[in-house]
């Protein structure tokens, strides 16, 4: 089970995430409570091995900016999450993209669809750690490498991951102490959870 830390802001959250054994660390560079500016991301990278990846989080903004942002922070991969269109991924091919979206009846769930790596299904408000109905999947079931995330915790992704059976979990507000601020206990709870439940 591939597992992904978000919204991780200071280097203990970077410490505590690869520690833990996560599989990518996420850092927001838009408009969030969890946003880091994209010096204190290059200073937060020096703490990431070269086997965790990287993922600079975007949303809201134009790909030319969302690829000046990330190449600036020298993240390994982008994370277009929103409204995004095919031309926006082909205009940041040079990056490892990661396609994040609440699933609707018109989402493609074709992993690859849109030119990434990767297909991200999230509840429809983003970050706020809302659960989303998974009997869902059982109409529209996702291809290739995909990552489950929304309202997922500790207590709760191992059911999830049994009744979703996806590729990869993703999480930031079920870590949380607070808005923003992150739980390391729940950190290295989530990664254990997600791994015992796949």
């Amino acid at each position: 089970m591939f597992v992904k830390l978000c919204g991780l802001r200071t280097e203990a959250d970077v410490a505590t995430a690869v520690t833990a054994g996560a599989d990518a660390v996420g850092f927001v560079f838009t408009a969030s409570p969890r946003q880091v500016e994209v010096e204190q991301v290059r200073k937060l990278l020096t703490g990431v091995p070269a086997h965790v990846l990287s993922v600079g989080v975007v949303h809201g903004i134009s790909a030319a900016e969302a690829g000046e942002l990330a190449r600036s922070a020298g993240v390994d991969a982008l994370q277009l999450h929103g409204s995004y269109d095919a031309a926006a991924f082909a205009e940041l091919s040079d990056f490892r993209l990661l396609r994040a979206t609440a699933l609707t009846a018109d989402t493609d769930v074709r992993t690859g669809a849109f030119g990434e790596e990767w297909l991200l299904l999230d509840s429809p408000q983003a970050g706020s750690g809302e659960r989303w109905d998974l009997g869902a999947l059982e109409r529209t079931r996702p291809s290739g490498q995909w990552l489950l995330a929304g309202g997922l915790s500790p207590s709760n992704v191992a059911e999830a991951i049994a009744a979703a059976q996806p590729w990869g979990v993703d999480v930031s507000s079920g870590v949380e102490s607070s808005r923003g601020v992150k739980d390391h206990g729940r950190m290295r709870e989530f990664v254990a959870a997600a791994r015992a439940g796949s």
